[in-house]
């Protein structure tokens, strides 16, 4: 069934407003996912603040040449049947989804993606991506890496008290 040239317009435009604020976008091919399946996709990557978009390539290629970044980017890889997971937030986040899905959903093959700068990214680059901790889990790393002197201190000075005590008592005997 054909789309209308105004709904090709308005997906065109929300497309483009979508693309312009992402980090990172990432497509996969999805053929052979049942609806259901889908729908499963769509709720974990609304809960990772991605949002997942089915849309003609044709129509991703078009917003694309009307955002200053991207004009430029290989669109060679936009072939066949291809959903692309969106997230304005974190960079790690779209790739992170779908590998996490396609896991368990054999039929979800991670093909490609794009950063904020308008790098295409290869398969095997969005996999690394997708291996990399989120930007909460760096934030966390780096606050446990700072806390480690003083909670090593706390851990050695209470550790030490009783020994001290136990060895003054053996000296006072």
């Amino acid at each position: 069934m054909a789309i209308s040239k105004q709904k090709k317009n308005e997906l065109v435009a929300d497309l483009t407003e979508l693309l312009t604020g992402a980090k990172t976008t990432v497509y996969a091919k999805y053929q052979g996912l049942t609806v259901a399946e889908l729908q499963e996709l769509r709720k974990a990557a609304r809960e990772a603040g991605v949002k997942i978009k089915v849309v003609k390539n044709r129509l991703v290629r078009v917003a694309m040449n009307q955002i200053a970044v991207y004009k430029d980017t290989d669109t060679t890889g936009l072939t066949g049947q291809l959903l692309y997971a969106i997230s304005d937030e974190d960079e790690v986040a779209p790739a992170k989804v779908l590998a996490n899905f396609a896991k368990t959903h054999n039929a979800l093959n991670l093909a490609g993606g794009f950063n904020d700068l308008g790098h295409s990214l290869s398969e095997d680059e969005v996999k690394a991506l997708a291996a990399m901790p989120t930007k909460n889990e760096l934030i966390a790393q780096v606050v446990v890496q700072l806390l480690s002197p003083v909670t090593d201190s706390i851990s050695g000075l209470t550790g030490g008290i009783p020994e001290i005590l136990s060895g003054l008592e053996a000296h006072a005997n």
